[in-house]
C-alpha cells in the first residue's frame, strides 16, 4: 500500500515524496482513511510509530478547502488545534505540520511556555488555522483573550498518557468546555487508563479504536542488555562504556533533574561531551541542547522522562537507562527512540541490586528475558534474585532510600567522595558491621551494666539508695565519652 491509496490529495502526495516517505506505517494506514472520512478516533500508538503523520496528514486535507491566501486574519480563525504535553513534543508536531502543508497556503503555529508571550501573540492575531500548544500556555492566551477557539472544527490530543502523568488533565477539560460541540476529535494514547477512558467519553463522539500497538509491544530490532553494578558505581560504569563499548552517540534516561545535572557534569569531567535536557532548563538552552545533539557536537544528551518526551532524533543506536523508570511502560516509551525504522539499536540498562523487582516487571511486560553482561570489577550479584523474599527487598531499599530518589543522578555516589565510588561501595558492610560494636559498649567504668536487665536487691539496703544518687550522677559522663548505655 502507497500513500496515495490513503486517498491524500496531491500536494500532501507531493511533500511526503519530499520528505523521503513512500510506504505508510501500520497506524498511518488505519488512522489516516477513518479521519479523513470525519469520524472520531481513539488511537493507541507508541513513540517511534509515525503517529504523528497519521493525524496531520489528514488534518491537513480537511482544512484545505478553507486554506487562503488572503492577508485579512479573519479569513484564518483558528480550525484545528493539537494539544501534546511538552514543549518538544509540540515541537515535532508542529515541524510535521510545516512538512507536509508546504504546498498548501495554511498556516499553522506553535505556542508554548517558557518564552515571551508577545511573539506568539502577534501571529496570532495575524490569523492561522492550526494551533499546536501546551495545555497551559494555551489557557495563558485564552485569560490574555490573544486567540478564539469558536470555530475549531477539529481537535487533537497527542500523548493523552503523558497529559494524564503531568496533571493536565484538568486544564484539557476547561479547554474542552470553550470548544464547539460540532466538531472532531482525536485522542491518542500510549495507554488507555480508566481516566484516560473517561476523558475519551467527554472528548469523542462514537469513536473508532485503532490500536496498532500493543502497550508491551517493542522494536525486534532493539538489543536490550543488562549491566548489574552496585548503585554507587552506576557513573563509574557508564564512563567505562562509554569509552570502550559505546562507540556512537547516547540517550542516557535518568529520574530526577538534580541527578540530570550532576551527571553531566561528572561525564564532562570525564572529556565525555555531554549535555542535559530537562524542566529546569529554559526553552532556548533546551533547544541548543538538542540541536548540539543532533549535529554531533554533544554525544550524550542525559534527559528526564518528562523533558525527553517528544524527542525525535534520526539514527539514534543506543539508549541507556541509567536509572530504570518507576513503570514498565517507561521502559518501552524510552527504549522507542532506538532501533527505528528498522535499524538496529541498543538498550542498555544499569541495574542495581535493589532494582530487581522493576526489572522483573520490565521483563514481564516485554515478555523477554534480558541477557546479562557484566564488566570486571563492577558486577553486582542479586540483580534478577527473586528468592530471598519481599522483605529483603524492602531492607535493600531502606538502606538506599535517600539513594533511590537520586540513583539516576550519581547521587549516591557523589556526597563519598569526588573520586570514591570504589570507596562508597563497602561503605554499607562497614556499617553493619559497626553495629554489632555498639551494643558491646555497655559496661560503665564502674562496672555497672546497662545492658542487664533489672533485678531487685537481695540486701536490704532500699532506703540507701539516696545517698548513691550524687555518685550515679556521673554516669552520663561515660555517655559523651564512650557512647554506653545505648541498647541497640
Amino acid at each position: 500500500m502507497t500513500f496515495a491509496d490513503l486517498g491524500l490529495m496531491p500536494e500532501l502526495l507531493r511533500a511526503v515524496e519530499d520528505a523521503g516517505y513512500s510506504e505508510p506505517t501500520p497506524i498511518q494506514r488505519d488512522a489516516i482513511p477513518i479521519v479523513l472520512s470525519g469520524r472520531d478516533v481513539m488511537g493507541g500508538a507508541q513513540t517511534g510509530t509515525g503517529k504523528t503523520a497519521s493525524f496531520t496528514l489528514p488534518v491537513l486535507q480537511r482544512l484545505a478547502p478553507h486554506a487562503s491566501t488572503s492577508t485579512s486574519p479573519a479569513r484564518h480563525p483558528v480550525r484545528a488545534l493539537i494539544l501534546a504535553p511538552t514543549r518538544e513534543l509540540a515541537m515535532q508536531v508542529y515541524e510535521s505540520v510545516l512538512t507536509y502543508s508546504r504546498y498548501l497556503p495554511l498556516r499553522a503555529t506553535c505556542i508554548y511556555g517558557g518564552v515571551d508571550m508577545r511573539a506568539q501573540t502577534q501571529i496570532l492575531r495575524e490569523g492561522v488555522e492550526i494551533v499546536v500548544a501546551t495545555p497551559g500556555r494555551l489557557l495563558d492566551h485564552v485569560q490574555q483573550r490573544s486567540i478564539q477557539l469558536n470555530q475549531v472544527k477539529m481537535l487533537v490530543l497527542d500523548e493523552a498518557d503523558r497529559m494524564l502523568d503531568m496533571g493536565f488533565i484538568p486544564d484539557i477539560r476547561r479547554i474542552l468546555s470553550m470548544l464547539p460541540n460540532q466538531r472532531q476529535s482525536l485522542l491518542f494514547s500510549a495507554t488507555f487508563s480508566n481516566e484516560i477512558k473517561k476523558l475519551a467519553d467527554q472528548m469523542l463522539n462514537e469513536p473508532q479504536l485503532i490500536e496498532v500497538a500493543r502497550r508491551n509491544m517493542v522494536s525486534e530490532t532493539i538489543e536490550h542488555q543488562v549491566y548489574p553494578v552496585e548503585s554507587s558505581r552506576k557513573r563509574d560504569l557508564l564512563v567505562h562504556l562509554l569509552k570502550t563499548t559505546i562507540d556512537a552517540q547516547v540517550l542516557v534516561f535518568v529520574d530526577t533533574k538534580f541527578g540530570c545535572s550532576r551527571l553531566t557534569h561528572y561525564l564532562n569531567r570525564c572529556d565525555i561531551p555531554a549535555d542535559a535536557i530537562h524542566g529546569d532548563k529554559s526553552q532556548q538552552q533546551r533547544t541548543e541542547a538538542l540541536e548540539g545533539f543532533k549535529n554531533g557536537t554533544t554525544r550524550v544528551l542525559v534527559a528526564t522522562d518528562v523533558a525527553a518526551r517528544g524527542l525525535d532524533i534520526d539514527d539514534l543506536p543506543y539508549v541507556v537507562n541509567y536509572v530504570l523508570p518507576n513503570t514498565s511502560e517507561d521502559y518501552v516509551h524510552r527504549i522507542g527512540r532506538t532501533g527505528r525504522a528498522g535499524k538496529k539499536g541498543k538498550a542498555i540498562s544499569l541495574v542495581a541490586p535493589e532494582d530487581r523487582s522493576n526489572l522483573a516487571g520490565i521483563e514481564k511486560l516485554i515478555k523477554l528475558t534480558i541477557p546479562v553482561h557484566t564488566v570486571e570489577d563492577f558486577q553486582a550479584s542479586g540483580v534478577r534474585d527473586h528468592s530471598d523474599g519481599a522483605s529483603a527487598g524492602r531492607r535493600g531499599r531502606n538502606e538506599d532510600n535517600a539513594g533511590r530518589r537520586s540513583r539516576g543522578s550519581d547521587d549516591s555516589a557523589a556526597p563519598r567522595g569526588r573520586g570514591g565510588d570504589d570507596s562508597a561501595a563497602p561503605r554499607g558492610r562497614s556499617e553493619r558491621t559497626r553495629t554489632p560494636a555498639r551494643k558491646k559498649s555497655t559496661v560503665a567504668a564502674d562496672g555497672f551494666d546497662y545492658a542487664k536487665p533489672y533485678e531487685a536487691s537481695d540486701a536490704p539496703k532500699a532506703p540507701s539508695t539516696k545517698p548513691d544518687t550524687p555518685s550515679r550522677a556521673n554516669r552520663p559522663v561515660a555517655f559523651l565519652l564512650g557512647g554506653v548505655g545505648r541498647k541497640g
